[in-house]
């Protein structure tokens, strides 16, 4: 939700106090003292209340796959990434829980696995729960290489534009991408599926620049293979220039940390750029709320 926001350049404050929306769920907005909750129905309510979309491009067919696309990520996907990242993983998940104090390991212990209950209990209901590990990450696979095929070798889901379903996969991939070290979704993402990685910071650098990422995280150490040196992806220039985002965060009071010096030219396979310049003349292609 808040990558959608940042998409269509709308200003936002976040809230970690915890409170669920009147139906109980997250997330939910409150602009003008109406409130709103779940992804599609705020977005609904923006593109109604504000004019802002990403889909005035997209034919009716585009749209309806963008749908669909998005309902697999939401309704399905996720569930793949939070057994791996709430129960498969829940001692490296602990690691990275954001908790400060005397007690914060004694915290840390009992907010992960009340979430791993949480998790266990809602996928048994949802369904997929009741699968083998090995099932889910069948599953989980499957979803993953259809979004790779699906993307190919377009910089966005649907095209050369972004689209609200770029928000929606780009949220979900996220985990896989960054927070599951180790993992099998990691594994295919920084390996067989590197068009998803090379999609995955292509959005980063754009919408999200404070959020500082170091050449080790496209790295993954296949303890597996028997070379005494892990296997390191070749240099994709994953930093972003920093004038690329001197128009990009005008409404966000976030912080950039980004090298000064700009990346070699160089081109995928494809012959399509990786880089800064691929990106130099989107802004323009994002419709500005009318406020």
């Amino acid at each position: 939700m808040e990558t959608y926001l940042r998409m269509v350049d709308l200003p936002y404050q976040n809230y970690f106090d915890g409170k669920l929306s009147p139906q109980g769920k997250m997330p939910w907005i409150e602009y003008n003292q109406e409130q709103v909750c779940g992804t599609e129905f705020i977005i609904d309510f923006l593109e109604q209340k504000l004019g802002v979309s990403l889909n005035k491009s997209l034919t009716m067919q585009e749209k309806a796959l963008s749908r669909a696309i998005t309902k697999m990520v939401e309704e399905h996907f996720y569930w793949t990434i939070a057994y791996c990242q709430w129960v498969d993983n829940l001692e490296e998940t602990q690691k990275m829980l954001s908790v400060s104090g005397p007690l914060s390991d004694l915290l840390k212990w009992i907010l992960s696995h009340l979430t791993g209950g949480i998790v266990k209990r809602e996928m048994y209901g949802h369904g997929i729960g009741r699968f083998s590990t090995e099932e889910v990450y069948a599953l989980m696979e499957k979803d993953m290489r259809t979004l790779a095929t699906l993307l190919g070798d377009k910089k966005y889901i649907m095209g050369s534009k972004l689209s609200t379903v770029d928000a929606a996969v780009f949220g979900h991939l996220a985990p896989a991408m960054w927070m599951l070290p180790g993992s099998r979704p990691e594994q295919l993402i920084k390996g067989e599926l590197i068009n998803l990685a090379m999609y995955c910071e292509r959005i980063r650098r754009r919408f999200w620049p404070e959020w500082f990422v170091d050449l080790e995280d496209f790295r993954y150490n296949d303890t597996t293979e028997s070379s005494d040196s892990p296997s390191k992806l070749p240099d994709l220039g994953l930093y972003s220039r920093t004038d690329t985002f001197q128009d990009d965060t005008r409404s966000h009071t976030l912080h950039t940390h980004t090298p000064q010096d700009p990346p070699s030219s160089q081109s995928d396979p494809t012959g399509h750029s990786l880089y800064d310049s691929d990106m130099d003349t989107e802004c323009s292609e994002i419709d500005q709320p009318k406020c």
